[in-house]
């Protein structure tokens, strides 16, 4: 499979990164990234190709698109004219969907949309995948594949994409928020920054690693710490009260509303 990625960014190094471990050679990746000294640093540091991307496409079976929403767009008119007619364009950008992909692309183009997350930086990735209508099967098991280098994947209708994002694009988010909340409490209960850093950060990644272990609901696993009129009990009826569970809601429906309008012509 011959890869190329257009913008290297956090999330294109983290792909790139995931996608030679699973075993793809350096020289089947060609990069385009407009920053020269970025450019050199990926040469240098993972072995591959970079280029204009008029060239990293050239030759790709699967395109990367790893730039922001509104550039979108522009990528794709720039490339349309290198592009081979089963060559598959993967766009990681929120909100775009795939018919205004396939709207600045030679007709019957396969196209794919994808909503990682930032978890993908260290393999424990979520994504869900959609596909477009020129996108086969064999496209879509290629998507699922590059996904799957660097954490997880879902095959998802479009119509969901903008919930995917809200759940588990903008995730990652939440749990540092609530991270960032817990330390906070910790320090003015006594502890140290650095102390309740670490309690705070391993008692979240103890209880997802059991949650997914075990494959029990998330009420049942808080259901028995939770003993009648016991300490933990006065916390969650505490949370309760304050309207935390509404607000969570209330906040991804938020995201999901933002994502929808990413994906909205400008006027």
């Amino acid at each position: 499979m011959k890869i190329a990625l257009i913008g290297a960014g956090v999330m294109g190094e983290s792909l790139l990164a995931g996608i030679l471990r699973s075993g793809v050679m350096p020289a089947d990746i060609n990069i385009a990234e407009i920053r020269e000294a970025r450019s050199a640093e990926l040469t240098e540091r993972y072995g591959v190709t970079c280029s204009d991307s008029h060239s990293a496409v050239a030759d790709a079976d699967t395109v990367l698109l790893v730039v922001k929403p509104q550039d979108i767009a522009g990528v794709l008119a720039d490339i349309s004219p290198a592009l081979a007619p089963n060559t598959l364009i993967i766009s990681l950008a929120a909100g775009i969907t795939t018919a205004s992909m396939e709207a600045n692309l030679p007709a019957g183009q396969p196209v794919a949309r994808v909503m990682p997350n930032t978890p993908s930086l260290v393999d424990q990735g979520m994504a869900g995948i959609s596909a477009g209508t020129s996108c086969s099967d064999v496209h879509l098991e290629r998507a699922v594949a590059l996904m799957n280098s660097v954490g997880q994947s879902v095959v998802i209708p479009e119509d969901l994409q903008d919930s995917l994002t809200a759940v588990s694009g903008s995730g990652p988010a939440y749990i540092f928020y609530v991270i960032e909340s817990m330390v906070a409490a910790a320090v003015e209960l006594g502890l140290t920054r650095e102390m309740a850093t670490e309690l705070v950060v391993q008692t979240v990644f103890g209880a997802a690693t059991l949650i997914k272990h075990t494959g029990d609901e998330a009420q049942t696993l808080r259901e028995r710490v939770s003993s009648p009129n016991g300490v933990t009990v006065a916390a969650i009826n505490s949370l309760d009260e304050q309207g935390v569970r509404e607000a969570f809601k209330v906040a991804m429906l938020s995201a999901k509303k933002r994502s929808r309008e990413l994906g909205q012509p400008t006027s």
